[in-house]
């Protein structure tokens, strides 16, 4: 591979993928919303991103219920259950602040991203939240909203990741979240509807 091939600058990135439509934009908000709610309250499953001195981590998260607790619209929870020890993510956390969390739901191609600050509390009360079997999370990371937006479905779809499951009835879709942030400025039945043919077109 030549070194003219790779991209070096934003300038020409923009030019290979042009801009972004509109709904990609719209749908970011700064902290939790009745849709947004509504969808990572449904999640078991997510992948926490931190970043540190030696590089950057991904690790899954998951519980038997809500992978988070929202502590208020702008903040959450997330309980550190017995791991191996690592403490990869938390000495990241504990050195810089920046973590992203990207939260699945088996049968939904959404995945729903929150980028934020996080801090770890050793806070009991906070602990006592999440007691499980009489145990509670060594620490609990507190994660300060900064934006919610829900990934393009095109990559779960291309993957076949859940097969033929079927979401939890009543998660809320991508028009519907659009129809929130935009206060109905975009027609969210119309948007999911359309959203087949112009995804299976747009696949690869």
């Amino acid at each position: 591979m030549t070194q003219s091939a790779y991209v070096e600058d934003i300038a020409s990135l923009e030019a290979l993928y042009g801009t972004p439509p509109q709904a990609a934009l719209v749908k970011v908000a700064r902290r939790m919303t009745p849709a947004y709610r509504r969808w990572i309250m449904e999640s078991r499953l997510c992948v926490l991103s931190t970043v540190g001195p030696e590089g950057t981590d991904g690790s899954p998260r998951g519980d038997e219920g809500p992978v988070v607790a929202e502590l208020d619209p702008g903040t959450l929870a997330m309980p550190d259950w017995h791991g191996n020890n690592r403490l990869d993510s938390l000495r990241n956390i504990v050195r810089d602040g920046r973590v992203s969390l990207m939260f699945m739901v088996p049968g939904s191609a959404n995945v729903m991203r929150v980028n934020g600050t996080a801090r770890l509390s050793t806070d009991e009360a906070l602990r006592r939240l999440f007691e499980k079997k009489g145990r509670l999370p060594t620490t609990v990371i507190v994660i300060a909203i900064a934006e919610i937006y829900s990934q393009c479905a095109r990559a779960l779809l291309r993957s076949g990741t859940w097969g033929d499951v079927q979401p939890p009835e009543g998660l809320p879709t991508s028009g519907q979240i659009l129809t929130e942030m935009t206060n109905g400025g975009i027609d969210g039945d119309a948007y999911d509807q359309a959203w087949p043919a112009r995804a299976a077109q747009t696949m690869w």
